[in-house]
């Protein structure tokens, strides 16, 4: 965990120039989880950019209040609220519905004015005076030598977002989109946790995620038919925004995608978990990455919070009431950490009264890590002991890492960065000799 937390914590963005302050409750249930270090940083009320440069804390030009000033961001807003303020500005529903089909139907995905053809004239004039359609502004797109590629975005407050799209052979073509800035739970294998959390996304930064896309590269890998929620940030920590982006998506009038094929992906927020899974018809993928509560705490903090009893048998319990919908379990494997015969026996057993599918991911080695990946004989020995026992379980293997676009691997930690956690006894030799 970093700058930024879970639950009662904020971060927050002072409006004064050149001025940053972070506030953390002194109530917050994941205040226990930081090292003392980071705690004595964080109960600092305020730091000023003349004595820390605003770069590091990771990448970007600076920070600023984003606004679009009195104009409307019309992509944040899900198909009832767009009616709603359409006909707030004396115009009738239908159109409402020709505006959202240039938005994100009819292969436009319209970004100014310029391109609402087909529109009403004084419509468009009255768009063209209170309404907004660029949450994102390119900045770089980087092709991987595997056709990934990988898209940077310039937000409004200068803070810049990564998005994966990965073609695949198969016809399926997938975007990966981001939900925040860094991120706040401190996964010790993953880069984008360096970086800390910087600030939630809105739903029209991440919903624009897709859209440009498809806008972009749709000509070049086909097209784009599925969405998970496996970029920068944890997912669940931004519920609303990522459900309220989420409807945008498979709305059937719009981006049309199957609400089975945009999965969402969470490290283990138990009570946010129950939520989306109420609230949400989209996919759940888990992040589990580990078969016993010690392993876990070290290697994704969450789980001092979030028990693995407690996340199972959530599951357990949500998917009961819930026909024919699967949980994917990702699990990262490391090298003499998590991927012992020990380990397969113990994911069957843990899953067991789960519906599930397990994906085994390549870990993609980044810069200060100590990690390394299980070697594929071994993956394949892994997974052929999870299948004897009758789960359906797949590997992935990395795509984009030249380009640090793999699982993992997105984002640009700053000088001041997330603490590594204390190396449990039995690993110490293994991380030892990595390192």
């Amino acid at each position: 965990m970093a700058i930024g937390a879970v639950a009662n914590s904020t971060l927050l963005l002072s409006s004064k120039p050149n001025h940053l302050s972070f506030s953390l409750t002194k109530t917050s249930p994941f205040l226990s989880l930081l090292s003392p270090r980071l705690r004595r940083f964080l109960s600092v009320s305020s730091l000023s950019a003349d004595h820390h440069n605003l770069r590091d804390f990771g990448d970007g030009d600076g920070v600023g209040i984003s606004s679009q000033g009195s104009k409307t961001l019309l992509k944040g807003m899900t198909y009832p609220d767009l009616e709603k303020w359409v006909y707030s500005h004396g115009y009738r529903p239908g159109q409402a519905m020709m505006l959202w089909k240039r938005m994100y139907g009819n292969n436009i995905w319209a970004q100014h004015v310029d391109e609402l053809e087909g529109l009403n004239k004084d419509f468009k004039k009255m768009l063209n005076e209170n309404a907004e359609f660029e949450a994102l502004t390119l900045k770089e797109i980087r092709t991987a030598s595997d056709g990934t590629r990988k898209i940077l975005f310039t937000l409004d407050d200068g803070l810049v977002i990564e998005t994966v799209v990965i073609p695949c052979d198969r016809g399926r073509t997938t975007v990966c989109v981001s939900s925040q800035v860094g991120c706040a739970m401190n996964c010790q294998f993953c880069y984008t946790g360096r970086m800390g959390l910087r600030r939630h996304l809105t739903a029209a930064e991440i919903a624009e995620q897709a859209v440009s896309a498809r806008r972009l590269l749709t000509n070049e890998v086909g097209s784009i038919t599925n969405v998970v929620f496996m970029g920068m940030g944890e997912p669940l920590h931004n519920i609303d925004n990522v459900i309220k982006a989420a409807d945008i998506m498979v709305d059937e009038q719009g981006l049309q995608f199957s609400p089975r094929k945009v999965t969402v992906s969470t490290s283990g927020l138990v009570p946010q978990l129950k939520r989306f899974l109420h609230e949400s018809n989209c996919a759940l993928a888990v992040s589990l990455n580990a078969t016993t509560d010690e392993v876990r705490n070290w290697i994704m903090p969450i789980n001092r919070k979030y028990k693995l009893d407690l996340l199972l048998q959530t599951l357990r319990e949500e998917l009961h009431l819930k026909k024919n919908y699967k949980v994917l379990f990702e699990y990262v494997m490391l090298e003499g950490i998590n991927d012992s015969d020990g380990d397969a026996e113990r994911l069957i057993e843990l899953v067991k009264g789960i519906p599930c599918k397990i994906n085994l991911i390549s870990f993609n080695p980044h810069s200060g890590s100590f990690f390394r990946p299980t070697k594929e004989e071994r993956m394949i020995e892994f997974r052929n002991t999870i299948a004897r026992a009758g789960l359906t379980v797949l590997l992935r293997l990395s795509r984009g890492d030249d380009q640090m676009a793999a699982c993992g691997q997105l984002g640009k930690p700053g000088t001041i960065q997330a603490p590594l956690l204390r190396v449990p006894q039995q690993f110490q030799m293994e991380i030892g000799g990595s390192s």
